[in-house]
C-alpha cells in the first residue's frame, strides 16, 4: 500500500460531515496539531516528504480535500456551492472538531491555500497560524489579470466553461495532463525520482482518470468565479488576524509576476515572506527540508 509506504505510523480514518466522506491520515502526539491541504490536481500524497517529519514534534492531520483523491465527489449543485471554498473550509474544520482539535494550526498549498484563506476569514477562532504556499488570493489572480497570466495560468480559464466542455477535454488523456502539468510547474532539474516518485504520480493519474474528479476539480474552479467570487467581494475589507507566512518557489511563476508580501498585506494584519531558493511551483516536494522549517518556525512562534 503506498500510504504504507510513505505515511509510516499514519492511522487512516474516513470522517463523515454528513455531506460528504473525507479521507484522512493522522500521526504524532504533539500538543499542537497541524492540517495540510494539498493542491491541485493532487491529493495528501504531495505531502509525502513533510508529514512524516512535521508528526516528529506535532500531531498531524492530512485529508484528501472533498472531490480530489479518495475523498467523496459529488456532483456540483448549479450554484457551484458544493465545491465553494466555504464548504470545503467547513469539512476540514468538521475533521479537526471530530479528532479533538478545537484549535490548530493550518498549512495549505495551491488550491488547499485558497480552503485556508476562507478558513481564516470564517473560523479565524479556531486557527491559530497559517501558511500558505504559491498562491496570492484568488480575487486578486482575476482582476490582475493580463496576456502573460493568461497564459501560464490557462487552466483557470478553461476549468470555469460550462459542464462538460472541460471534463471532456481535461479528462481525455489523464496521463498527459498530470504529467505535463507537473512539468511546467518545476523548474529544470527538479524532476527527480525523489522529488516525484512514480508510484505516487501513478496515483495522481488514476485518481484524474475517474471522471467524478475532474468534474470536481472544474466545479472547484468554477466555484471561484461564482460563489467565492461573492464571498470574497463582501470580505474584502476584512482584516485577517491570523499569522500568516506566505511561502513561493523564488524560481516559479508566482514572484515573477506579483509581490506577493505586499498583496496578502492588504488583507491580513500579520504576515511574513519567504521565497525559496531554487524552486518552482511545487514547493513541498521540490524543497521539503525548507518547507517543513519554515512550518516548524511559524508553529513555534504561534503556539
Amino acid at each position: 500500500m503506498i500510504n504504507e509506504k510513505y505515511f509510516k505510523g499514519f492511522k487512516h480514518q474516513i470522517i463523515d460531515t454528513g455531506e460528504v466522506l473525507i479521507h484522512t491520515w493522522v500521526a504524532g502526539h504533539g500538543k499542537e496539531a497541524v492540517l495540510l491541504l494539498h493542491g491541485h490536481p493532487e491529493s495528501h500524497l504531495m505531502w509525502h516528504k513533510v508529514a512524516p517529519e512535521l508528526a516528529k514534534d506535532y500531531t498531524v492531520v492530512v485529508p484528501d480535500l472533498r472531490g480530489y483523491g479518495e475523498s467523496s465527489k459529488p456532483h456540483g449543485k448549479a450554484d457551484h456551492s458544493s465545491y465553494s471554498k466555504r464548504a470545503m473550509s467547513d469539512d476540514q474544520v468538521f475533521v479537526m472538531k471530530e479528532l479533538g482539535f478545537e484549535r490548530f494550526h493550518i498549512v495549505g498549498h495551491d488550491r488547499g491555500g485558497r480552503v485556508c484563506h476562507r478558513m481564516m476569514t470564517d473560523h479565524s477562532d479556531k486557527v491559530k497560524s497559517a501558511v500558505i504556499l504559491d498562491i496570492i488570493p484568488t480575487i486578486d489572480v482575476y482582476e490582475r489579470t493580463d496576456q502573460m497570466i493568461a497564459t501560464k495560468y490557462w487552466h483557470w480559464f478553461f476549468y470555469i466553461q460550462a459542464e462538460p466542455f472541460p471534463e471532456n477535454f481535461l479528462g481525455s488523456q489523464p496521463e498527459y495532463f498530470i504529467r505535463s502539468n507537473i512539468l511546467k510547474k518545476t523548474i529544470p532539474g527538479s524532476l527527480a525520482e525523489d522529488t516525484f516518485p512514480e508510484d505516487i504520480v501513478q496515483e495522481y493519474i488514476r485518481y484524474y482518470s475517474d471522471p467524478a474528479t475532474v468534474h470536481a476539480i472544474a466545479e472547484d474552479y468554477r466555484a471561484s468565479v461564482t460563489v467565492d467570487w461573492e464571498l470574497d467581494m463582501q470580505d474584502r475589507n476584512k482584516k485577517l488576524e491570523v499569522p500568516l507566512m506566505c511561502i513561493w518557489g523564488s524560481d516559479g511563476n508566482i514572484c515573477k509576476i506579483w509581490d506577493v508580501v505586499d498583496i496578502w498585506s492588504r488583507l491580513s494584519v500579520d504576515v511574513k515572506g519567504y521565497g525559496v531558493p531554487g524552486c518552482g511551483h511545487f514547493v513541498p516536494e521540490e524543497k521539503p527540508e525548507v518547507t517543513v522549517e519554515k512550518i516548524r518556525e511559524h508553529i513555534e512562534r504561534n503556539k
